[in-house]
């Protein structure tokens, strides 16, 4: 699987409504974490992430985690 463009070297902490959001996987978004369609052409997709309460939650910006969306700590060795 191929890995996006760094965006950060740390993880978006947030706190997010229940909802549905789209986490950028490219790495390209100007709206990091989450996706603005500036993946278009590049094959890859945004990631949906629905939650069903409130929470409080480390999606990855560094784009190289193996649990995507979520932070696994990867940044750490870039």
């Amino acid at each position: 699987m191929n890995k996006g463009n760094i965006a950060d070297k740390k993880p978006a902490v947030i706190e997010l409504a229940a909802g549905t959001y789209h986490w950028c996987s490219c790495g390209d978004s100007k709206g990091q974490p989450f996706c603005d369609g500036a993946h278009k052409g590049t094959g890859f997709r945004p990631q949906q992430v629905v939650l069903d309460k409130p929470a409080k939650i480390a999606l990855c910006n560094c784009k190289q985690t193996n649990n995507p969306p979520s932070c696994d700590g990867a940044h750490c060795d870039l």
